[in-house]
C-alpha cells in the first residue's frame, strides 16, 4: 500500500476515533444524528444534585431531553424558564424534563438555584451523551459571566463576580423520547423561546400513544 493510501487509512481511523470520543465529527456538523422512530440511547448523567440519572429508570413515560450549548447564556436561560413555567402542565401529563449541557454539576446548582428550575439539569462534560444522540460537540475555552434574571452579574461570598467555564458546548437540539424508548419527536432549529411550547403541543396532539 502506498504511502498515500496508509495516510488516507490514518486519517478514517482517526475520524472514527474522533466520533467515539463524543467530540463533534464532520457529520456531527452537519446535523446527522438520530431521526424520529429510532430506538432511544440508554445514558447515565450526574444531576445537578450530584447523584447519578440513569435513563432505564425512566421507562414507559415521556421524556423530554434537551441539549443546550451553556448554563448563563441568555438563550439558553430564556429556555430554561419556559419549560419551568410550563412544568406543571408537562407534569399532569406524566412527561419528565431533562436539560444536558457541558457544564458541571456545580455550575448546574447556580444556574438551577438564581432561575428557580423545576426539573433535572444533567451534567456532560466530556459531551459522550451529545454524541451519542447525534448533537454536534465542540471544545470550548469560552469563560461565561453568571448573571441572573435581572441580568446583573452573581457574586460570591467574597463579593466577587463568578466566572463559569466548561470544556465542551453542544448544538441545541431537542428530543422526545417515547414510552416505548424511541425518539418520537426531534428538533435540531430549536428557537429558545419556543421550544417548551412545541414540545407541549406535541405531547398533547400525541394523547395517550
Amino acid at each position: 500500500m502506498g504511502a498515500r493510501k496508509l495516510s488516507l487509512v490514518g486519517v478514517v481511523v482517526g475520524l472514527a476515533c474522533f466520533v467515539f470520543s463524543g467530540v463533534a465529527s464532520a457529520d456531527q456538523e452537519q446535523g446527522i444524528g438520530l431521526q424520529e422512530g429510532d430506538p432511544a440511547p440508554e445514558f447515565t448523567c450526574q444531576d445537578d444534585s450530584g447523584q447519578v440519572w440513569n435513563s432505564t429508570d425512566h421507562v414507559g413515560k415521556w421524556v423530554v431531553v434537551y441539549f443546550y450549548p451553556a448554563d448563563f447564556t441568555s438563550g439558553c436561560a430564556k429556555q430554561a424558564e419556559t419549560f419551568r413555567d410550563n412544568m406543571n402542565q408537562l407534569t399532569e401529563m406524566g412527561v419528565e424534563v431533562v436539560g444536558i449541557s457541558g457544564d458541571s454539576v456545580s455550575n448546574h446548582q447556580l444556574f438551577k438555584q438564581h432561575y428557580k428550575l423545576n426539573f433535572k439539569l444533567l451534567s456532560d462534560e466530556e459531551g459522550a451523551v451529545a454524541a451519542q444522540f447525534g448533537v454536534p460537540v465542540r471544545q470550548s475555552g469560552r469563560r461565561v459571566t453568571a448573571r441572573g434574571p435581572d441580568r446583573q452579574a452573581i457574586t460570591d461570598a467574597n463579593g466577587e463576580q463568578i466566572f463559569l467555564t466548561r470544556r465542551v458546548t453542544m448544538s441545541r437540539w431537542t428530543f422526545v423520547i417515547g414510552k416505548d424508548q424511541s425518539v418520537a419527536y426531534r428538533n435540531t432549529n430549536v428557537r429558545p423561546r419556543e421550544d417548551s411550547d412545541r414540545v407541549l403541543e406535541f405531547i398533547q396532539e400525541m394523547g395517550d400513544k
